[in-house]
């Protein structure tokens, strides 16, 4: 930025994920990244407005809780508007010229110190599925996985539960280098709607890449009879990547919620999440 930042602003925003090749910018591809950098340096009229996100969605992943932050300089702020109805209404009209399946809720001034990504304290993701019994349903097929299969809600909940705590994830987990799999599953608990569309609340203080999908992927495994409760467990602990069971399809997932603490412990949340977990600790 040519001046010095006057303000970090928080904006949490939704999205159809379909049409997008997920949150990450691609030179060629159009991602929610690049659409939403795109409309900032339309609006603030900068090349540069870096975006931090508390989640970087896959391919087809949807978001109706997505957060992220930008900073802007005095003359940027004063341009774009001091409260944020009139941001929001500022930004939304030029996203409108990228299509509609971005839309921008808020747009809040937050302290330096908060970070969309390191200081969350938890996320909050929904996966929607339907068995063999459920009707398929076109108005919501973008995002409901459809499956082929009977399954047991109830020894699907049962080996959800056996997931949950500190665990190194790694074999529900695509590796990346120098990161960690240990992670905290906090809440995996499934519902069914009147239609008989099965929905997995899934909430964890962070996720590696591709962890809801597998997670869930692993649990329709144990209720549809693939795999048993005893296989699934042996399959965490073992740590590598399997193909007992099968990574679910995007298009299920959305994320939901992204929980922060409060403005003077953000800076400490976020040292806190920078600090490696070491998974000969679960030993």
């Amino acid at each position: 930025m040519e001046d010095e930042t006057h303000a970090r602003l928080r904006l949490d925003l939704a999205y159809d994920g379909t049409d997008f090749a997920g949150w990450a910018k691609q030179p060629g591809l159009r991602t929610v990244e690049g659409v939403l950098e795109t409309a900032l340096e339309t609006l603030l009229r900068t090349t540069s407005p870096r975006l931090t996100v508390a989640g970087r969605t896959d391919t087809g992943v949807h978001a109706r809780g997505q957060v992220a932050h930008v900073d802007v300089t005095a003359a940027q702020f004063e341009k774009w508007g001091t409260d944020s109805r009139t941001r929001v209404r500022k930004l939304n009209g030029v996203l409108k010229m990228h299509g509609r399946d971005v839309v921008v809720h808020s747009i809040e001034e937050v302290p330096t110190s908060f970070d969309a990504r390191f200081s969350a304290l938890r996320r909050r993701y929904e996966y929607r599925l339907r068995g063999a019994e459920a009707h398929r349903d076109p108005l919501t097929a973008r995002f409901t996985v459809d499956l082929g299969q009977s399954l047991d809600l109830a020894a699907i909940q049962h080996a959800s539960d056996e997931l949950l705590g500190l665990n190194d994830f790694t074999s529900f987990c695509k590796a990346r280098e120098r990161s960690t799999s240990v992670r905290e599953l906090l809440c995996f608990e499934w519902s069914q709607t009147p239609e008989g569309v099965l929905v997995a609340r899934i909430e964890a203080d962070a996720f590696c890449h591709s962890m809801v999908r597998a997670l869930v992927g692993a649990v329709v495994a144990v209720g549809s009879g693939r795999i048993t409760d005893a296989e699934l467990t042996a399959l965490r602990e073992a740590r590598k990547r399997t193909s007992q069971f099968t990574v679910m399809p995007a298009h299920g997932l959305s994320l939901e919620e992204v929980a922060y603490p409060a403005h003077d412990e953000l800076a400490a949340r976020a040292e806190l999440t920078r600090t490696r977990r070491d998974p000969g600790l679960l030993l």
